[in-house]
């Protein structure tokens, strides 16, 4: 006999399978919790029960994409056959694979935050809260998610430029990784635009940041502790 538990979380995986669904198919404006609830097969009050609106329902969403790209990252982090370059290409392409394939989830994923009126603006306070928060709280887990990827994702960039440059260099591999999805979306990179790949730019991007952290690891250090050398 299946549990009250279990047939609330059968519930809750079916409206974020549904609501991912429906993200793909017509962006956030698809999503609303009438319709995930009916896609999921539900009653009509069973989305309610679980989310309180619809940026809970997609700060859900976000938080399980989150959890598998960090999954990810972890996996090739671990990994002792591969270089620290070849983790990071793996790192990127996976973020640039989900902009490929799910240009509205990876959008939902990087996109300003209170873009819903579930989800007002951030500012350090409501992050630190948020950070804090009670662990069923999907904006809170949105959050430790995300973060959870860029710790994983900064130690991979540590070891190839040293932590003094880890965040300066970590910041310009993900705007790289995102003006690179954003470009094969807009189909500018294919035979008709710059004749080239994500890969070949990623493999370039890593291979210059690896070739500037190795110059910042030699040079002594600022004396204002500043920026990478």
């Amino acid at each position: 006999m299946v549990t009250r538990a279990e047939s609330a979380a059968l519930t809750r995986r079916a409206l974020l399978d549904a609501a991912a669904d429906l993200l793909d198919l017509g962006g956030p404006e698809a999503v609303t919790l009438r319709e995930v609830g009916a896609r999921a097969g539900v009653s009509r009050g069973a989305p309610y029960r679980h989310f309180t609106g619809k940026g809970s329902l997609l700060a859900a969403v976000a938080t399980e994409r989150w959890e598998r790209i960090a999954d990810q990252v972890h996996a090739l982090r671990t990994d002792p056959a591969l270089s620290p370059s070849d983790k990071l290409c793996g790192a990127l392409r996976a973020l640039i694979g989900v902009g490929r394939d799910q240009p509205d989830l990876y959008r939902l994923l990087f996109g300003n935050r209170g873009r819903h009126p579930e989800e007002p603006g951030e500012g350090v306070d409501r992050v630190r809260r948020r950070l804090c928060g009670p662990a069923d709280d999907p904006a809170a887990g949105r959050v430790r998610a995300a973060g959870r990827f860029q710790d994983e994702f900064l130690v991979i960039v540590t070891d190839l430029v040293g932590e003094r440059n880890a965040r300066h260099y970590g910041a310009l591999l993900l705007a790289g990784a995102h003006g690179v999805a954003e470009m094969e979306l807009g189909g500018h990179l294919g035979a008709d635009g710059l004749r080239t790949t994500p890969d070949e730019l990623v493999d370039t991007l890593v291979g210059m940041v690896a070739d500037a952290g190795e110059t910042a690891r030699q040079a002594p250090a600022p004396l204002d502790g500043g920026r990478p050398a």
